[in-house]
Order: structure tokens, then sequence, then C-alpha cells
């Protein structure tokens, strides 16, 4: 006895050959022109739109993931060149402490708030890419296999109705010529029977037509009916779908300008204190060289007073660095002018106001000098006064060259 699993497996298999050959037989004979085909142009149309939101839709995934792959990348990168820079920083330069704690920030240092730090905004930036904008096209793209693997079976159950519509009016035609025949007892058999079965004869055929016939419509309507359930179903979807791909792309591409537009701000920022970091010891370097200089000049003009002084000469009056006339005080470096207001907390320090004009002067003890720090006299009271009496020290990032 056949094992009932592996009979109705082969009686499917055997129902699904016969459909492959009903419709490949079909699809030859429409090509050939011997049967016509049901065409739907605005469907066709839907179809077209539909392959070609798949493409774009499947395009920008791919270009998005190559996107986000750079993303990670340039991180890699940003972080192998905040570790050099943080280990080739000397000690004695400026803002050593300043550097240290920002290349916590960009390495270590998890996210704060107000002020993330760099290693941190490019993961962030990147998960959220990942979360806003990827992960809304994958669900966006999820979609489409189904309706495709649905536009495939549509299109077989179209070609399995047209078949039987052919074959159902193909029995119609068979039919009335059969009635005809019955109308005429002109068959051999019929001739060669007896009178009293002649009539059974004639009622067995038309039975069999009749049979036939019913089958036929039958097989008809059923896949009438099926093809039209998927075709009206497709039908709202498709339009639905498509309208669809502009607020997916809005969504998208809105995310990841957002997402942009807050990465580089932050980022700015980090790189502006790292790019004051690097002014300020470009700055360092020069006032260093310029006090060694007036150091140089100020032991020169001493010793030159000195000389004046063992020749019963009148003593003169304080050496001045740069111009012998009186007009700069000694020591002059350079003017700066205040862009901040700076109140006072030492005995030792300088008073600012916006708009003030500070004659920066040399330190007599570069060593006693601070990083950030310079020491100066307001220009106003020298040129009422010409004294130094009322120098101090003030923040250089207080003020801007002149």
């Amino acid at each position: 006895m056949a094992e009932p699993g592996k009979g109705v497996t082969a009686g499917k298999l055997a129902i699904n050959v016969q459909k492959r050959l009903t419709r490949a037989q079909e699809k030859v004979m429409q090509k050939l022109g011997k049967a016509d085909e049901t065409r739907d142009a605005a469907f066709e149309e839907m179809v077209s739109n539909f392959n070609k939101q798949m493409a774009e839709g499947t395009k920008l995934q791919k270009d998005l993931k190559a996107y986000l792959t750079a993303v990670k990348t340039m991180h890699d990168a940003s972080r192998r060149l905040q570790d050099c820079l943080a280990d080739m920083y000397e000690p004695d330069w400026f803002g050593k402490e300043e550097m240290d704690t920002l290349a916590e920030e960009m390495i270590e240092k998890e996210m704060d708030n107000n002020l993330e730090d760099t290693d941190t905004l490019w993961l962030d930036y990147h998960q959220n890419i990942t979360d806003k904008s990827l992960s809304s096209l994958d669900t966006y793209l999820a979609q489409f296999p189904d309706i495709k693997a649905r536009i495939a079976k549509r299109d077989r159950k179209m070609v399995d109705f047209d078949s039987a519509r052919h074959h159902f009016a193909s029995l119609q035609k068979g039919k009335k010529k059969d009635e005809a025949k019955v109308a005429k007892p002109a068959a051999l058999l019929e001739m060669a029977a007896p009178s009293w079965a002649q009539g059974l004869i004639s009622a067995h055929q038309v039975a069999q037509t009749n049979l036939s016939y019913n089958q036929a419509e039958e097989d008809l309507g059923r896949a009438q009916k099926i093809f039209e359930e998927l075709n009206v179903e497709l039908q709202d979807e498709l339009p639905a779908l498509w309208e669809n791909r502009v607020g997916v792309y809005v969504n998208s591409f809105q995310s990841l300008a957002g997402q942009q537009e807050k990465f580089h701000r932050e980022m700015g920022k980090l790189s502006q204190n790292l790019n004051d970091i690097m002014t300020k010891l470009e700055e360092q370097r020069e006032l260093k060289k310029g006090g060694t200089a007036a150091a140089k000049t100020g032991d020169g003009a001493k010793s030159e007073e000195a000389n004046h002084s063992e020749s019963a000469s009148p003593p003169a009056k304080s050496a001045v660095t740069n111009g012998a006339d009186g007009d700069l005080p000694p020591g002059f470096l350079y003017k700066v002018k205040v862009i901040h207001d700076y109140s006072a907390t030492d005995g030792d320090e300088l008073e600012l106001k916006i708009g003030d004009t500070v004659l920066a002067l040399a330190f007599d003890n570069p060593d006693e000098q601070d990083d950030g720090w310079l020491l100066g006299v307001q220009e106003s009271h020298w040129l009422q006064n010409k004294d130094i009496s009322a120098k101090g020290v003030f923040p250089e990032n207080f003020t801007q060259k002149v």
C-alpha cells in the first residue's frame, strides 16, 4: 500500500506540472497570435513604477551603507590623529593641561549634554544615521519582495484565466456542433444500433458534453475569481506604495541632514578649541623669543648707562626698548587691544575694559611669566605720567595684538 504522504505529494506535483504545461501552451498560443491576451495598460504602468521604485530604493540603501562605512573609517582616522597629537605634545608647551583635557574628551570622556567629545560624536553620528535613516529605509524596502511575488503570482493567474476562458469558449463552439449532430442521427454507431438504443446513445453524448462544459465553466469562474482578487489588491496597494516613496526619501534625507548639521556644529566647537590652543602655542613661542631679545637689549642699555656714569655725565633716563625718544616704556614689546572686560583679582593684576590699549612689556625675569599671561601698562597712563609704576599682569586671551 502506498503511503498517503507520498501519494498526496505526487498528486500535487502532477497538478503543478500540468499547470506549468498549460501556461506554457497558452503563452505560445498568445505569442503566435492564435489566442487573445488579457491586457491592462494602467496596471502595467503601476508595475513599471514599482520596479523603478524598488531599484531606486535599493540603490539608496546601498549608497547609505557605503556612507556609513566611510563615517566609521573617518572616525578611526580621527581617533589615531588625536592620539598622535596627545603623545607628541611636550610638557612645557602652552596649554599642555588643556591639551590633555581635550585629548581625554576626544578619546575617553563620556558624552555630556552640552559638549560632546570627538569620539562620542563620531559614534553617536554613526548610530543615529543607522537608526533614523538606514533602519527606516530597510523597513520600507522589506515590503517589496512580498509585493513582487504577488505581482508574479497575479501574472500566472492571469494566464490561467486566459487559458480557462479559451477552453470554455472552445467547448461552447463544440457543444453547438454536437447538438446539431444529435439532431441528425448520422453516426455509424447509431445507424447500427437497434432503434431502442439510439435514444440512449444520444442522451449519453449530450450528458458527456454538458459535463465537460459545466466543469470548464466552473474552472473559468474559479480562475477569474482568484485573478480578480489579486488584481484588485495590487491595484489598491501599488499606487499607495508609489506615493509613499516621497515621504520615505524626505524622512531619510532630512534625518541625515539633521545629524550632519548637529555633528559638524559640535565638532566645530572642539576644532575651534584645538585651533585656539595651537594659536596660543605659536604666540608663546614668539613671546619667548621677544622676551629674550628685550632682556638682551635691556642689559646692553644698563651697561651703556654705567659707562656714562663713570664719565661724570648726568644720569640718563631708563632705556626704552623700541625707540630712544621716550615715547615708549622700557621693555616695550607690542600693543594689544582689549576685547573682553577683566576685573583684577590680585594686587599685581591689571584692570581691563573693552577698547583699552595696553603696552605689553617684557618680564624682568622670563621665568616668572605664567602661560597665557602678559605684563603691561595702560597706554593712557603711560602717555599721561610717563612711568610704569601702574604695570600689572593680565590674561592674554582677553586681548588682541595690534
